[in-house]
């Protein structure tokens, strides 16, 4: 391994009442790849933040071509080749690649007039999408590119600047396994060039296929790191967690009981051609898988009345019903967590208790005004039965960890007494021990009665977690899967439109 290029030596950052990092020690070298890891409030947004030169640290030093700096600038972090792709792409739909790529840094002409050169701005963009292998061109509209194509994007606008270390966050979050395996390949050519990677993911396999050493924090604390053949799934989550996590399936208490709900020959307008029959039982967690576009989230909106079918219909407890908006499903006791929480689950700049409050305001009023008291008092009870963490109900939903916020999203449900609950990706962005507690939640839901349809891209998850599995392709139920079928292959052939027998 060549010597590093930058270290951070004992980087401790403290804000009033919290201390977010404690001793943090790193080292990075040339065409390195090294997995950060940690559950949400960990300090690892906190750590690239000084690393960025965003934030200035409390404590300690920052060596970079040996030497010293008690802290970086913006402008050192670029000078020095230091590179982020966020996870909510910073990018203008309105313009090109080549535009986005050298945005503020373009190549100019015409003397006082001070003209874009876009034939040169083009030029300079083709050999770095053709070194990542991007199949669009410079002048492409960002619009016109999909969320994989954006983060090519973003890491070609990285390679511009001279990028000697490639800080990525969540790449994964939103792409299909295609599109991983693309992102994985990418970050594997970047570290034969030379170019580092710090990959920051709660998606441990793929953590695990990528990096040459995890480094994992807890609390603000480096707590230990793993070398290339110390990494297993177990071994990363012990450090991050601090304790071994049970196998991930738990059975449910008794076998699943009658159909709750059926939707019959059901056709969304994404794909009005694929009738769509399935029946989910009380009492089990029904995984629906997919590649990403296979009509899973449309099928949840038609159910939930978001979206009005092109034809079918949904029977609850064998009657009929008629769901034509939310209202009509939350009314049926059918209430859906949606897979973008922030932008479809909860009102991020109001409380806690406003949030679980809403979808059921009437409860908590006399004679139309809102009883304060009655609304706390619920939030209160769903708080400490979720544990979410908060000091109190009070709190704005936008300072909570991804996990904290799904649990919210849950709690306005809960209070309602669900009779089905769809969870559409219920995991996504959450760290490995609010993962658990969800999957705990979903289970303990399973047995009190409620049918549960689970929809997720991960396939450790789907697998992990259901009790029977249904599998879509391109709108249509490809194969129904009982759980002494499940297999990775197997899946993968039915999301792909492939018969099993």
């Amino acid at each position: 391994m060549a010597q590093p290029f930058l270290e951070l030596v004992g980087i401790g950052k403290a804000y009033p009442g919290v201390q977010a990092l404690a001793g943090v020690s790193l080292s990075v070298s040339p065409g390195e790849v090294i997995g950060l890891i940690g559950e949400n409030g960990a300090g690892k947004s906190t750590l690239m933040k000084v690393l960025g030169g965003v934030v200035a640290p409390s404590t300690g030093t920052i060596q970079l071509d040996g030497k010293d700096y008690p802290a970086l600038t913006v402008k050192d972090a670029l000078a020095a080749g230091i590179a982020f792709v966020h996870q909510e792409l910073n990018l203008f739909e309105n313009l090109d690649a080549a535009a986005n790529v050298f945005i503020g840094r373009e190549p100019r002409y015409g003397g006082l007039l001070n003209l874009v050169n876009k034939r040169k701005l083009h030029e300079d963009t083709g050999p770095l999408l053709e070194r990542l292998g991007c199949d669009f061109k410079p002048d492409t509209l960002v619009a016109e590119l999909s969320i994989a194509q954006r983060q090519q994007l973003e890491i070609a606008k990285a390679l511009s600047l001279g990028a000697r270390v490639v800080i990525m966050d969540e790449p994964t979050s939103s792409l299909t396994i295609s599109e991983t395996n693309r992102l994985l390949d990418i970050i594997r050519d970047l570290k034969a060039s030379g170019v580092a990677v710090i990959f920051i993911s709660h998606r441990l396999n793929e953590v695990k296929q990528c990096v040459d050493r995890v480094v994992v924090l807890r609390d603000g604390r480096l707590v230990g790191a793993l070398d290339r053949d110390q990494i297993s799934h177990e071994a990363m989550i012990r450090l991050m967690i601090g304790r071994d996590l049970k196998e991930l399936y738990t059975p449910p208490l008794s076998r699943a009981r009658d159909a709750v709900l059926d939707l019959v020959e059901l056709r969304t307008t994404t794909y009005p051609s694929q009738p769509v029959n399935l029946s989910l039982r009380r009492g089990e967690i029904l995984g629906l898988a997919g590649l990403i576009g296979a009509g899973r989230t449309e099928l949840a909106r038609a159910v939930f009345g978001i979206d009005q079918p092109v034809s079918g219909g949904v029977r609850l407890e064998g009657r009929a019903i008629r769901i034509t908006n939310p209202r009509d499903a939350i009314n049926h006791g059918i209430y859906l967590v949606p897979e973008d929480r922030k932008q479809s689950g909860l009102i991020l700049d109001h409380s806690i208790a406003n949030n679980i409050s809403l979808p059921d305001m009437m409860s908590y009023a006399s004679f139309a005004l809102i009883s304060r008291r009655k609304e706390i008092k619920n939030a209160e009870q769903q708080r400490r039965a979720l544990s979410i963490k908060a000091e109190s109900v009070a709190r704005q939903v936008n300072t909570l960890s991804g996990g904290n916020q799904q649990k919210v999203v849950l709690a306005k449900w809960l209070s309602m007494r669900p009779s089905v609950l769809i969870f559409d990706e219920p995991t996504r962005g959450v760290d490995v021990g609010a993962k658990t507690e969800i999957y705990d939640l979903m289970r303990g839901l399973a047995d009190s009665g409620v049918a549960i349809l689970m929809i997720s891209s991960d396939l450790e998850e789907v697998i992990g977690v259901s009790d029977r599995m249904a599998v879509m392709h391109e709108g249509a139920i490809a194969g129904i899967l009982a759980r002494k079928d499940f297999s990775e292959e197997t899946i993968m052939q039915l999301a792909v439109g492939h018969s099993v027998h």
